[in-house]
């Protein structure tokens, strides 16, 4: 009889204690757009400076989660800006539809509402020139950002998040622009996503 109530106790424990682990639902994806700001670092190199205007653009993003800390995220961006280069006699601005294209490793800490995490990743950022003379050029770019979701439901989120993209300049083979140099691009962005 003791053996049969332990026995008893036992399951009813386990039962207990492994209800809420399987009622949860764990969304191994995520897909969100959000709108960012893009604020160019102004750089100086033989006497040539380049920089571009403060602009604005969408994002679009998809994570893939391998578990409840780690997982990786593909993005592509979509900005227009026009870069611009002050030398002798004066400034020149070559306007120019820019394409972002990352992939990341992301680390977070889900919470039960806020959920904060920290990215590392590389990708290019592509110059289409509204100019037919001046040529598309690519750039690789390294980037770098943390940010938060915060949970209106278990599946809607909105996510704020600031990335850093650090590249080397566009020339657009013009040798009197000046030569290629390290530059950032600083995102700071809000946006919507879902979970499945």
């Amino acid at each position: 009889m003791l053996y049969t109530k332990r026995c008893t106790a036992l399951f009813a424990a386990a039962v207990l204690t492994a209800g809420p682990a399987f009622a949860q639902e764990v969304f191994k994806s995520e897909v969100s757009a959000q709108f960012f700001g893009s604020f160019v670092s102004s750089t100086w190199n033989r006497g040539v400076q380049q920089g571009a205007t403060d602009s604005g653009g969408a994002l679009g993003n998809y994570r893939f989660f391998f578990n409840d800390f780690n997982g990786v995220e593909f993005n592509y961006g979509y900005t227009l800006d026009t870069q611009k280069y002050l030398l002798y006699p004066g400034l020149i601005r070559e306007k120019a539809d820019v394409s972002e294209a990352t992939a990341s490793y992301v680390a977070r800490y889900p919470g039960h509402r806020v959920t904060p995490f920290a990215l590392l990743g590389a990708g290019a950022l592509v110059y289409r020139p509204q100019n037919s003379v001046v040529t598309v050029e690519a750039r690789p770019t390294f980037v770098y950002g943390a940010g938060i979701d915060v949970g209106f439901s278990q599946r809607v989120f909105m996510r704020v998040q600031y990335r850093g993209l650090v590249y080397s300049t566009p020339d657009f083979n013009n040798f009197y622009w000046g030569p290629e140099r390290a530059s950032h691009i600083a995102e700071p962005s809000i946006g919507f996503g879902v979970r499945f």
